[in-house]
């Protein structure tokens, strides 16, 4: 075999050398990455969808504190197989934590509600109901 390459490589390119750049500068362990967030507007609410794939509900944590709102996953180790002498024979899953905060200033922070399934934690924002702007007339002195 003379080497893998990924769907849709076409070999380098003058951009190539940007791609990934957080992974080399500090370096392949940093999870930069992952836990990728898309965030929705839906009118009256945000909907944030996070990808935790791995993870057991029981692993991953949500902290409100004030106006941020932060998402905390960490892996556990787990048994895998193992030579006679208790030794991995091949390991490629990594453990790590994950770590991501977001400005939820104008959310109602009362009504917040998640679900977690097929790896996707998905977390409902409903937004604070929009305040009438406070007229008042000020006496001259």
């Amino acid at each position: 075999m003379y080497g893998l390459t990924p769907f849709g490589g076409t070999g380098f390119g003058l951009w190539d050398a940007f791609n990934d750049f957080d992974k080399d500068f500090f370096g392949s362990k940093m999870p930069l990455n992952n836990c990728r967030t898309d965030i929705r507007d839906d009118g009256d609410k945000y909907v944030m969808e996070s990808e935790l794939p791995g993870f057991d509900k029981e692993d991953i944590k949500l902290d409100i504190n004030g106006s941020q709102l932060t998402i905390a996953a960490e892996h556990t180790e787990k048994n895998d197989e193992k030579d006679d002498k208790g030794n991995y024979i091949r390991r490629e899953r990594t453990f790590g934590s994950y770590k991501r905060s977001f400005n939820i200033g104008d959310v109602n922070t009362d009504a917040v509600s998640a679900e977690y399934k097929n790896g996707i934690l998905t977390i409902e924002l409903p937004k604070k109901a929009p305040e009438a702007p406070v007229t008042k007339r000020l006496e001259i002195k």
